[in-house]
């Protein structure tokens, strides 16, 4: 299916949010160490609720080790800056969805990355900062599991 990437991610709520979509929408969520929490944390598990058993959650110690294990896959990087609007792409299973951290989201070093496909926004009313990480995750995964008639993952 889809993987939604946080890279580098501050806050445990919005990581927490991020592995109910995972389950319920079959995406694997991919975390970018370093973590601004640690994975215990109160808030992540009650923000995740009864959830994370049911997601696929993988943690990388940086960026080069999750493009390594995403090898052969797009990579979407959703940018405040991007011109591209992110429902005028046409989805295939195993893209990376990646977001950058609250509230800076991705830096420029990231997203001028040679193995970033594409830099693609989410539509916002004109002098709006940004859309909530985990609200921008799953704007993005719906969206992309929209298009393949929401089917279920294979095991």
């Amino acid at each position: 299916m889809f993987r939604i990437a946080f890279y580098q991610p501050c806050i445990p709520g919005n990581t927490g949010n991020a592995i109910r979509t995972s389950a319920a929408t079959g995406t694997e969520l991919h975390l970018i160490e370093p973590l601004g929490f640690d994975l215990s944390d109160s808030k992540l598990r009650r923000a995740g609720l009864d959830y994370h058993d049911l997601a696929s959650v993988t943690v990388f110690p940086n960026l080069d080790a999750a493009f390594d294990a995403w090898s052969g896959a797009r990579v979407f990087a959703f940018t405040t800056h991007a011109e591209q609007n992110y429902a005028d792409v046409a989805y295939q299973p195993g893209d990376v969805l990646l977001f950058g951290p609250e509230p800076t989201g991705l830096p420029a070093e990231v997203l001028q990355d040679a193995r970033i496909t594409a830099q693609l926004r989410i539509p916002m009313i004109a002098g709006r900062r940004s859309l909530n990480l985990s609200n921008a995750a799953s704007i993005a995964a719906y969206e992309a599991w929209r298009q393949h008639g929401f089917a279920s993952p294979s095991p």
